[in-house]
């Protein structure tokens, strides 16, 4: 193996494991960042349609997000099975080809049965009580944005193909470029300019499908051109199946996308209850949630690039160096959360500013909810962000069906019950819900980082009870 995928200097292997953690992350997590702002620009250009269309797009968005995050979490398993092959015989050209060629077979399969999901998107919005009106206004954007599903998993095999090969930065620059053709192609399709018709909401899905496009065929010239990645050749024999590997993918991947399932339910389900507790509530809510978002597409990088890490180490059978890898990012997550956590209790009013003026008058109850959810915020910053690293490094040594019962159990017994217990059973109302919220993610993080620090003893990490860990060279 290459030494870009080990660790250098053998006088401090911990500090040159931390060193090879952060030179991946960042470029993950600051593609992560900047997939935010994607969705930010759509929604800049769809609120000047008026608050129907803005209405109509947010509920879509929630419906066809939640299958596209559960869907590419499910095929990002590969970056996992890369990862092992790398570790263990470098540079594993067949292997790794085929496993992403198969990644890529699911990308489509499962990219089409999400899109027959989405497309009941008007009974569905019928069923829950939603305007008609805006039912079909949300219909007409979704038939066309739901085209833009099977590029957008695809990207998501490529993007862990690409950071698995030691080039995420491909991921970075590629998403960035992506922002300005999704921002031109919005101007150009919902208003009509520079001759495009113009087309309303539907012309923003136009502009999502257009910019899904660019960036499968960015990938593609950009694995085309360098000559590392170009040597796997990922697109040759294409047609060929590998069903071993396809089911080891679907296997193992299918628990990480229940995972993501979960998670994303027990949120939207607080959505629901603050709802019911009051409208300021919910906007507050919204907006502080927003903010712990933004926080956390840094350690969810960082889990992504944990879970390579670990599996480098995992395919090597390097016991040593999976413990380095896990600990490395778990540590570096919780030290960035404790940063933002300390934002949050310090300075609310300046985080809350991305979104309100929270000096004015007339948003002065919004900015008093929106800072006492930020204050529990700040706790679950950081077991938030143990959590994710800690299931990524669990991922690394494919480890993902227990991890899966764990969140669940996590998120939806201790977490939903106290929010729903402490929100409308006490006086706490909407703090009672977010306290709910960080018990289950603290829950998930002491359990998920207990199954880490256990996993020679549970066996996951496939050496032999008593076996001294073979050093990888460097």
């Amino acid at each position: 193996m290459t030494d870009t995928h080990h660790l250098s200097g053998a006088r401090s292997p911990w500090r040159a494991e931390i060193a090879a953690t952060l030179r991946l992350s960042w470029p993950l997590a600051l593609a992560n960042l900047l997939q935010m702002l994607t969705y930010a620009i759509d929604v800049i250009f769809i609120a000047r349609l008026g608050e129907q269309s803005l209405a109509a797009s947010s509920l879509v968005v929630s419906i066809f997000g939640l299958i596209m995050w559960a869907l590419s979490s499910m095929t990002g398993m590969v970056a996992a099975v890369i990862s092992a092959e790398l570790g263990a015989r470098a540079p594993a050209l067949r292997p790794v080809r085929r496993a992403t060629r198969m990644a890529l077979w699911l990308a489509v399969l499962s990219g089409a049965a999400g899109m027959i999901v989405c497309l009941g998107f008007e009974r569905f919005a019928l069923l829950t009580g939603q305007d008609p009106a805006i039912a079909a206004l949300g219909q007409s954007y979704m038939v066309i944005l739901v085209w833009s599903t099977i590029p957008f998993i695809v990207n998501n095999v490529l993007r862990s193909f690409v950071s698995a090969l030691d080039r995420p930065i491909f991921a970075t620059a590629i998403t960035a470029v992506g922002i300005g053709v999704n921002a031109i192609a919005n101007y150009a399709f919902i208003f009509g300019n520079w001759g495009a018709p113009e087309m309303g909401l539907p012309g923003a899905a136009v502009a999502t499908l257009f910019t899904s496009l660019f960036t499968m065929a960015a990938y593609v010239i950009a694995i085309r051109l360098d000559r590392k990645l170009h040597r796997y050749h990922i697109f040759g024999r294409w047609w060929v199946p590998d069903w071993p590997v396809f089911w080891q993918i679907t296997r193992k991947g299918t628990p990480i996308a229940l995972m993501v399932t979960a998670e994303a339910g027990v949120f939207g389900a607080a959505a629901f209850l603050m709802g019911n507790i009051g409208a300021a509530q919910l906007a507050a809510h919204t907006i502080a949630l927003q903010i712990a978002a933004l926080a956390f597409q840094v350690p969810f990088g960082v889990g992504q690039a944990t879970t390579i890490r670990v599996g480098y180490f995992y395919g090597a059978r390097d016991g040593a160096g999976m413990a380095r890898a896990g600990w490395s990012g778990i540590g570096i997550a919780f030290a960035f959360m404790a940063c933002t956590a300390s934002a949050m209790v310090l300075a609310p009013e300046y985080l809350l500013a991305i979104y309100i003026d929270p000096w004015t008058a007339a948003n002065a109850t919004l900015v008093l909810f929106a800072t006492r959810y930020l204050l529990v915020a700040a706790a679950f910053q950081l077991v938030d962000g143990v959590q994710a690293v800690a299931a990524g490094a669990l991922r690394g040594l494919q480890d993902t069906r227990v991890p899966m019962w764990i969140a669940i159990f996590s998120y939806w017994v201790p977490g939903f019950g106290l929010s729903l217990t402490l929100g409308f059973a006490t006086a706490l109302a909407g703090v009672g819900v977010w306290l709910g919220l960080a018990s289950g993610l603290a829950f998930a993080a002491v359990l998920l980082t207990w199954r880490w620090a256990r996993r020679e003893a549970l066996g996951l990490t496939g050496l032999p009870p008593g076996e001294r860990p073979r050093p990888t060279a460097s």
